[in-house]
């Protein structure tokens, strides 16, 4: 098996230094540490912690399991549950000391940062579509109220995940993981 590259190095010791400390709260030193690899390589393969941060991003969400909304074998609001259910299980096996890094990034760099705020605005549509085509189906299917905007509930529901991984950091426990379910699918989709 092939070593890993400096930039694969640098590349994937990022996504856990980026969510663990923040985009703020590390420096590039943090994170070539946290790699093994000397300081002065870094601007040999990224132009900046901005795009480092971008293609942390990228790799974090790829392992979120996007794909679980699209597999047509479950039906489509058990797919939704599912595609939470395996975010949360992500979040909650950190014990609790990371939320999502889209909100983490949302928070620290969507000011100051174009092209994260781009970036981060298309992650955001991309992953409401994705939840707006499940919901269809879900109407389409009897499972939904027909008279419920599906684009609106899908902004919904992610809004309200992000409001509940920022506030899993501070509670320190399942509580809001658990409130977004009963709510999201005992009272809104029930």
């Amino acid at each position: 098996m092939a070593r890993p590259s400096l930039r694969e190095k640098l590349a994937s010791s990022a996504v856990d230094t980026l969510h663990t400390l923040g985009f703020k709260g590390c420096s590039i030193q943090d994170i070539t540490e946290a790699a093994g690899v000397p300081k002065g390589s870094f601007f040999n393969h990224f132009e900046n912690k901005e795009d480092l941060a971008i293609d942390a991003l990228r790799r974090y969400l790829e392992g979120a399991r996007p794909d679980m909304l699209f597999d047509e074998s479950v039906p489509p609001l058990q797919r939704l549950k599912n595609h939470f259910g395996f975010l949360s299980e992500r979040l909650l096996s950190l014990g609790f000391e990371r939320g999502c890094m889209l909100g983490l990034f949302a928070a620290e760099m969507a000011r100051e940062y174009p092209k994260m705020r781009e970036e981060l605005r298309s992650v955001f549509e991309t992953w409401c579509n994705g939840v707006e085509q499940v919901l269809r189906e879900a109407q389409a299917k009897g499972e939904v109220d027909p008279r419920h905007d599906p684009a609106e509930m899908a902004r919904f529901l992610v809004n309200a995940w992000e409001g509940a991984t920022i506030r899993l950091r501070i509670a320190r426990d399942r509580q809001p993981v658990d409130d977004f379910f009963n709510v999201a699918f005992k009272a809104l989709l029930k």
